[in-house]
């Protein structure tokens, strides 16, 4: 049977840790530039479908919740949407933030869900919503910045997240019913925010590889 060199045997295992942990450092999210720069967001996701983005930052003392919600409407003429539902996990009863372009300017409404075929316009969603506003990405992407106010001691908030091709009349239209489009929900987890998305604490981790590798060498 062939025997395993130690500096093989210590490279393999550097290469499997760092295969281990890439996935989580490797989200597309890590890649959005974000104008924002009064608010850090130490965590980010890529949500599930639709091709979204989610950066967030959770204070835990005001029990505020800040996001910048990152999506690609259906058509440019259409709009994106970001909500929390305060009482189920699905969209009737979400509370939505709606952004779309009028008179060729980005603008974000509030919204309340009321069922699968109405949504009503409203200054005042279940939550309090502050720092509201919208603007054009790259590569044709809305962005959506807001702080809501969470229940306090809460966990996880479920969220619902939307794209559609068409505005008429300043009224948000009918997104499609596809798959992708069903399955744009989730829960969001504010605890542990230690996040994915964190590019300084994947280069630490790194350094941390290099240099076991390089002390290992000397027991060479």
């Amino acid at each position: 049977m062939a025997s395993v060199s130690f500096p093989s045997l210590i490279l393999f295992l550097f290469l499997y840790w760092v295969s281990l942990i890439s996935p989580i450092y490797s989200l597309s999210c890590t890649s959005d530039k974000l104008s924002n720069t009064k608010i850090q967001y130490p965590n980010c996701t890529d949500l599930s479908t639709l091709n979204a983005t989610l950066h967030y930052s959770y204070n835990v003392a005001t029990s505020s919740l800040s996001i910048a919600f990152l999506a690609a409407p259906a058509k440019p003429e259409g709009w994106v949407a970001w909500a929390l539902n305060p009482t189920g996990s699905g969209m009737v009863g979400a509370q939505a933030l709606i952004a779309f372009k009028s008179n060729s300017s980005l603008i974000v409404k509030k919204y309340s869900i009321t069922s699968y075929s109405k949504i009503e316009e409203t200054n005042i969603l279940a939550f309090d919503v502050s720092d509201l506003r919208a603007e054009a990405g790259a590569d044709g992407k809305f962005v959506i910045y807001a702080t809501v106010k969470v229940p306090e001691k809460a966990e996880l908030v479920n969220m619902v997240w939307q794209v559609g091709g068409m505005v008429a009349q300043g009224h948000p239209m009918r997104h499609a019913m596809s798959d992708e489009n069903l399955k744009a929900k989730g829960a969001l987890q504010l605890v542990a925010t230690s996040g994915a998305g964190n590019r300084d604490s994947f280069m630490g981790l790194l350094l941390i590889g290099f240099f076991f590798l390089f002390s290992a060498s000397f027991l060479i």
